[in-house]
């Protein structure tokens, strides 16, 4: 029998709310009483740092964070830090990985490549060519001005073998706001969004109903949208 991974869509919510949600679901998940699930939404402008972020990639002052609105967050992913706003996709999936013989960490690693591997499958319906890099996570594309990110990837397993976080896909992104940070700690490689790689806006629903259908191809799950009040 094909597993179910139910789809919710809440649109644009502040990050804290979607970080205590995701801590909620986590739990429920872990102990045996609600299926996996897949959040699919926007923040407002943030900015979150991961368990090995360093300060230092954080270039704007309080002052420049509180005149261009943009909210901090230490959160408890991996990976250092990175941008969420208007624009962009991002996807918690809350999850319960399956326990290897040996150690959990392959799980992690594998999950890891699965997401990748939903977003390259994404985008190559734009026609677009994305990639995994060796050595980094996230997607990335090969661009005039060289290897840029078009989709941070941060996650978190917890003792249940249950994930949290996940990705930040950048449709109609606001680039600029990257302009803040050191995305990821990585200077010597750009950032991107569908948008700016097709020339054109993207209608996110669609964008959207894509992933959700390569989500279910790469994980192996029958996707439902629930659309009962969140």
């Amino acid at each position: 029998m094909t597993p179910i991974c139910e789809v919710l869509q809440p649109g644009c919510i502040p990050y804290q709310q979607a970080w205590d949600w995701q801590n909620t679901l986590a739990d429920a998940r872990g102990r045996g009483e609600t299926p996996d699930r897949l959040l699919l939404l926007q923040h407002s402008h943030t900015y979150t740092l991961g368990t090995s972020a360093h300060e230092a990639n954080l270039l704007l002052s309080p002052d420049e964070l509180s005149q261009r609105g943009i909210a901090i967050f230490h959160v408890d992913r991996g990976g250092d830090i990175t941008y969420h706003g208007p624009g962009q996709l991002v996807g918690y999936p809350i999850v319960q990985l399956p326990r290897a013989s040996d150690t959990l960490r392959m799980d992690v690693i594998g999950y890891v490549r699965n997401i990748e591997q939903v977003i390259i499958r994404t985008l190559a319906d734009y026609g677009v060519i994305g990639k995994p890099i060796p050595g980094l996570t996230g997607v990335w594309v090969d661009t005039l001005s060289g290897e840029s990110k078009v989709c941070a990837i941060g996650v978190r397993v917890n003792v249940r073998a249950v994930t949290k976080h996940g990705f930040a896909l950048n449709l109609n992104t606001d680039l600029s706001y990257f302009d803040g940070i050191i995305p990821c700690g990585i200077r010597d490689k750009g950032v991107t969004s569908l948008a700016q790689l097709l020339g054109a806006h993207v209608d996110e629903s669609l964008a959207t109903q894509r992933l959700i259908h390569h989500f279910g191809s790469v994980f192996g799950y029958e996707m439902f949208i629930d659309n009962s009040d969140i």
